[in-house]
C-alpha cells in the first residue's frame, strides 16, 4: 500500500526546496510533486507542498 507525506514549505526559496528534498528521499520518501500557492497580487509563490510517496512496511 502506498503512503504519502505531505511537507509544507514556507517561505519558498530555492535551498528550503532543495533541503525539503534531500532531506525526506533520504529517510526513504520517493518525490511525487509540488504545488504553489500564489496570491493575486504577487506571481511569487508564498508557501509550496512538496508531496512524496513510498511502500508501507509490511504491506
Amino acid at each position: 500500500m502506498v503512503v504519502y507525506k505531505v511537507v509544507e514549505v514556507n517561505p519558498v526559496t530555492e535551498e528550503l526546496l532543495e533541503e525539503t528534498l534531500n532531506v525526506w528521499t533520504a529517510k526513504g520518501w520517493h518525490f511525487d510533486g509540488m504545488q504553489f500557492v500564489t496570491r493575486e497580487s504577487s506571481r511569487r509563490p508564498s508557501m509550496a507542498f512538496v508531496i512524496f510517496t513510498r511502500e508501507q512496511e509490511g504491506a
